[in-house]
Formats: C-alpha cells, sequence, structure tokens
C-alpha cells in the first residue's frame, strides 16, 4: 500500500489563506491610523506610501483594490514588528499597560509627596516646575471641593508627554500650549 507523505513545513492552502487575510487586516489597522500614528511605526517606503494613497481613497473599489496592493506588500514584510506597534498605539500591548500604571503611580506619588516635583525635573531637564506645582495644587483642591478632575488629569497628560517625548531632547515639553488653570 502506498502512502502519501505530506511535507509538514509546507502550509496548507487554508492556512496560507488565512496568512493573507491576517496581512490584509493589518493592512487594514494602518491604513486607519492617523499620520502621526504611523509616522511612530517603522515601514518600508513603498508600504507607507500605500498606505497613504489608501486613506485618500473614497471609491470603495479604489479602496479595495488597494487594500488588496497592501497586503500583497506586507507578504514581503515582517508583520511581528508591525503589529507590536500597532498594539503599543492601540494601548493593547503589555508594555504599554505597564508604562500607562507607571504613570498613574507617578501621578499618585506626586500628589502625595511635593519632593517628587524635584525628581521629575531632574528626569526630565526643562520642566516646567512652576506649572506642575499649579496642576498639584488644583488637582488636590477638586479633589478636596469634589469637583471634576481636570488638573488631576491634566498632571497624566504632562507627564506621559514628557515621557513620550524624552524631555531631556525636547526641554519645552511642559511649556507648550496650555490652557489657563484656576488656583
Amino acid at each position: 500500500m502506498e502512502t502519501f507523505d505530506t511535507d509538514p513545513e509546507r502550509p496548507s492552502k487554508s492556512q496560507k489563506k488565512r496568512e493573507m487575510n491576517a496581512l490584509q487586516d493589518l493592512g487594514e489597522a494602518l491604513v486607519a491610523l492617523s499620520t502621526d500614528q504611523l509616522k511612530k511605526i517603522d515601514l518600508p517606503d513603498d508600504l507607507r506610501a500605500a498606505v497613504r494613497d489608501a486613506q485618500r481613497f473614497g471609491s470603495h473599489g479604489a479602496r479595495r483594490r488597494q487594500m488588496q496592493y497592501i497586503g500583497k506588500l506586507m507578504r514581503a514584510v515582517e508583520p511581528a514588528p508591525i503589529q507590536a506597534a500597532l498594539d503599543e498605539i492601540n494601548g493593547v500591548s503589555a508594555a504599554a499597560n505597564a508604562r500607562l500604571h507607571g504613570l498613574e503611580r507617578q501621578r499618585q506619588r506626586l500628589l502625595e509627596n511635593e519632593n517628587v516635583i524635584g525628581e521629575i525635573a531632574r528626569e526630565y531637564p526643562g520642566t516646567d516646575i512652576q506649572y506642575l506645582r499649579q496642576l498639584r495644587r488644583n488637582a488636590l483642591k477638586e479633589q478636596e471641593l469634589g469637583k471634576p478632575p481636570r488638573a488631576f488629569r491634566e498632571i497624566f497628560q504632562v507627564l506621559k508627554n514628557l515621557v513620550d517625548a524624552g524631555a531631556a531632547d525636547t526641554p519645552d515639553v511642559m511649556t507648550e500650549e496650555r490652557e489657563d488653570t484656576y488656583d
């Protein structure tokens, strides 16, 4: 009796199709990103141009064809780093969650102890210490009066901007446009 020896390393037609659909879905996720988010992901130039083109297309047929083209281009790249970058942007990755929890802990430490402002200033030169103190005072006042946590949230955004920009490179991160806060 003759047995058919299938090559275990060769994927089935169904498996290939699933992989192609996964790559096309990854391409769809890239097209859904904003321009700033797209800049954060390392992509080959031809793929980046194809994604930008797909974002411009309004016609369903043209967009569908462009998505197929993006799927084809995706076959030539390693999808894991792109997926990891998308997860980071969408806050899905464990690293992104850990980073956000770290920022929340730092904000809580700041509210409990004003000396943390000095630590932040040492870690991120050019930090607007006066503004951070004002936000801390306002956040404590909001908690005391039961007001909406506007300054509390603003502290988180300031800390996030400092970490994202690596404030050592951009000392004016905290002195960007901001609304006047109440005292």
